[in-house]
């Protein structure tokens, strides 16, 4: 408790703080300072300020020294009648007891203020209250409703000040300045969608001045719990969640919010606001969870919630974009585009996350009307500009990201995009321009810093290239920049540059196909090759093959899918795409957020655009499953195998043992128009021999899924690029892009150079031995080619001596 003596000191270092002329006494003009300084939340009008000097100035007129004003007693006095927390007031003025001189000997304090209690009598503070500067403290529809909040909130101010106060002194407040990437259109408000600030305070945590604070905190909440009725708890705990998330003390803030679903479970506000603290802190699924939670009591509670359900939906969406989930994102932001039909962000975010799953049409529609609503916005305009890229209109996409950097100067998404963009255009010195910039704002983005290394490289010049990549190799160790340090000294070594070699002669020919021959029947075809590589590198995208194949079948086991019948009337499992997202979700579980979403873009943009040719925004869910097991992982008969047990799990198949050849024909022409669409749309489409239904068995579909003509027969030579993904052979690089052979290597018998498969797939040979024609011969490892090495020399025979 604090002394008399104590109090007296404290007061009077309060009256010295605002006796500015130094004449013993505090005019109007003095204890106005003091009035307004004590309570900084408080928008005071003159008449206002007029009003509470006269209250002060009538009251203890027996303390009013003429023109000098309220004396130290009269100051002390009013303390003392209860009109002010000393220690309050004390604190919130970041004063201390111990005086700090100035050159003149004056006793000074700190300037430092922060909210606290009223000097003036509570009677003349009543009706201004709802002046506090807060607005959301104010609002009918979710500010403060008790008296006693204001107390709580108020306190809660003073301990956050004197938090900052120290933190800031001992430098261990630090600033994330998150201005400069895409904002994700996050809204911190119920109500109308706000900017997120430019600047983020992050506290140190760990010291012991915040786990002092986090102890009075809980006394702070205490007070709240112990209110007069369950109501006035729950507003309590509002209040001091709202405060603390203004403060960006999340964790704090979460267990208030927390308290308040406790209080009362069936309130929307203490769900989203929840929500919001989860998704800052990283906890995407809880923070789904929470959201889910609003929704259902928004929805339920009728009308009163209309304003705040697209707000929820949006968060909520962004909550799923967070677990990798944009599919399920999109159906979200439409329906709070449809609720709020000027919800700018809605739009934005729409857009965004249809250019995430490679939906480009109509990423561009949805981002334009964002950018019609708000023509300023710079994050539309990027994500415009790199769906205008990816369907190729670049000229219109160089203007967007233009328009994005003039309104952000340091956009580092709009940089880096329009880097890549001029990348992809050979335009390699305005690449690097660009990635400059970007490390001018991030001077650890490794990815900028390499691709600065690749478009100097474009630009010829060499030298600052390799300043580049060492650059980069000391912001991260990652394997690439390893692999592109040793291409570059292949290119060195050979004096290449670009596609020649300095004489003015190509580094390499591209020779049709006609011209390449095969050695043995093992060797692949190049056509095949090509084809297989495609369905590999989707693999890659997608990771499907690290996806055993027995997880399809568990789906289907476990899996509830209600029958639904056609426009054909014919019954089926069809699945919403965002449904299905899930489901991906969980035979994908390994992967993380970012990688899951290209995952979902690649068999979005592959795989579902064939399964739901009528933009119905649903899938036959079976032959989802019986397209997707041959790309899985497990013995290529358990995929097969799978691939039948899918299509007998479809409705048409139900009772029986065995499926229909129809229903195995349009398998198969699926099947090999997505994964082989090369060889035409037309010719694919056509099925071998007639269709009937008569029943097919799990032989009889293994015989035509290998069908070398008209089944899906790739499949052994992706067996082959699958097994072979880690074979290193030795010393070897490939004669035409210089880089370490992996996987299948193809020498050429005659010339004795070898090539990786992507060049022989494309058909690139060195230019320095031309051919009438190649032939090549397939290793799939070093052994397989020192056996054939070995057995070519015994075939010779020993030499005469001499010879």
């Amino acid at each position: 408790m604090t002394t008399r003596g104590s109090r007296s000191e404290k007061v009077k270092r309060i009256f010295q703080q605002f006796d500015a002329n130094r004449d013993g006494g505090l005019n109007r003009e003095e204890m106005a300072a003091l009035v307004v300084a004590v309570n900084p939340r408080v928008k005071f009008s003159d008449e206002q300020i007029s009003a509470i000097l006269d209250e002060v100035f009538r009251t203890y007129g027996e303390f009013i020294d003429g023109e000098k004003g309220l004396t130290f007693d009269g100051l002390l006095r009013t303390y003392d009648d209860g009109a002010g927390d000393v220690d309050r007031d004390f604190d919130a003025l970041g004063l201390e007891l111990k005086p700090s001189e100035d050159k003149n000997g004056i006793s000074q304090a700190s300037e430092e203020a922060a909210s606290s209690s009223s000097v003036a009598d509570e009677r003349v503070m009543e009706p201004h209250k709802k002046q506090r500067t807060a607005a959301w403290a104010a609002s009918p529809n979710h500010g403060i409703v008790f008296d006693d909040t204001w107390q709580l909130v108020d306190d809660l101010e003073i301990l956050i000040n004197r938090l900052k106060m120290k933190q800031m002194k001992d430098g261990k407040i630090k600033n994330d300045n998150s201005d400069v990437f895409s904002d994700p259109g996050w809204s911190r408000e119920l109500g109308p969608s706000s900017e997120i600030s430019d600047k983020r305070v992050i506290w140190d945590e760990s010291s012991a001045d915040y786990a002092v604070f986090v102890k009075e905190l809980g006394v702070l909440r205490s007070r709240a719990d112990r209110a007069r009725s369950r109501a006035e708890a729950f507003d309590g705990q509002m209040a001091i969640g709202r405060v603390l998330y203004e403060h960006y003390l999340f964790k704090e803030a979460l267990v208030s919010f927390k308290r308040a679903c406790e209080l009362t479970p069936f309130d929307v506000k203490p769900h989203f606001r929840a929500g919001n603290c989860l998704y800052v802190l990283g906890m995407h699924s809880e923070a789904k969870a929470e959201f889910l939670l609003a929704l259902e009591a928004a929805e339920a509670g009728g009308n009163q919630w209309a304003y705040l359900l697209p707000q929820i939906h949006v968060n909520l969406g962004i909550a799923l974009e967070g677990e990798g989930m944009v599919l399920g994102a999109c159906e979200h932001y439409r329906e709070a585009a449809i609720l709020c039909p000027t919800h700018f962000r809605a739009l934005k975010l729409l857009g965004s996350a249809l250019f995430g799953v490679g939906e480009y049409k109509a990423a561009v529609k949805a981002l334009e009307e964002a950018i019609y609503m708000k023509n300023d916005y710079a994050d539309a305009h990027c994500d415009l500009a790199s769906a205008l890229h990816a369907m190729g209109d670049d000229e219109n996409a160089i203007k967007e990201f233009q328009k994005a950097i003039d309104l952000k100067p340091g956009h580092v998404d709009a940089l880096y995009n329009l880097g890549g963009l001029y990348m992809d255009m050979g335009r390699y010195q305005r690449a690097s321009e660009m990635y400059t910039r970007v490390l001018a704002v991030c001077p650890n983005h490794w990815r900028a810093q390499l691709n600065k290394a690749v478009s100097l490289l474009g630009a010829g010049e060499t030298e600052d290239a390799k300043k580049a990549l060492k650059e980069a190799l000391k912001m991260t160790n990652r394997v690439e920049l390893h692999d592109a340090i040793a291409h570059l000294k292949q290119l060195q070594k050979r004096k290449l540059r670009g596609n020649g070699n300095g004489n003015g002669e190509a580094a390499f020919i591209t020779v049709e196909p006609s011209k390449f021959k095969v050695v043995g029947e093992k060797t692949t075809l190049r056509p095949e090759l090509a084809i297989a590589l495609d369905i590999r590198n989707f693999q890659r995208i997608t990771r499907l093959n690290r996806c055993e194949v027995d997880q399809i079948k568990k789906e289907m086991s476990e899996g509830d899918v209600p029958i639904s019948y056609s426009g054909s009337g014919m019954p089926e499992k069809s699945i919403r795409k965002a449904s299905l997202e899930g489901i991906l979700h969980k035979l994908l579980s390994f992967l993380k957020p970012e990688t899951f979403v290209g995952a979902v873009k690649a068999i979005n943009q592959k795989i579902l655009c064939v399964l739901d040719e009528s933009e119905s925004g649903r899938v036959d869910l079976g032959m989802f499953f019986a397209v997707l097991a041959p790309l899985c992982g497990g013995s290529p008969d358990k995929r097969k195998q799978i691939a039948y047990e899918s299509l007998l799990w479809r409705p048409v198949n139900e009772g029986s043992t065995q499926i229909k050849k129809s229903d195995t024909q349009k398998y198969i022409k699926l099947l090999r128009t997505i994964y082989i669409p090369t060889h035409g749309t037309s010719e694919i489409l056509e099925i071998h021999g007639d269709t009937d239904n008569s029943l097919v068995s799990s032989t009889e579909f293994i015989a035509m899924f290998d069908d070398q003509e008209w089944g899906f027969s790739i499949m052994s030579t992706l067996l082959k690029l699958e097994s072979g993904d880690r074979s290193r052979h030795g010393r070897h690089v490939c004669a035409t892009c210089r880089y370490p052979i992996i996987g299948l290597r193809f020498k050429e018998t005659k010339g004795h150079f070898s090539l990786c498969c992507q060049c022989y797939s494309e058909g690139k040979v060195p230019s320095s031995g031309k051919q009438e024609e190649y032939r090549f011969k397939e290793y799939a490892n070093e052994s397989e080619a020192v056996k054939d090495k070995c057995l070519w020399f015994g075939s010779k025979g020993s030499s005469p001596a001499g010879s």
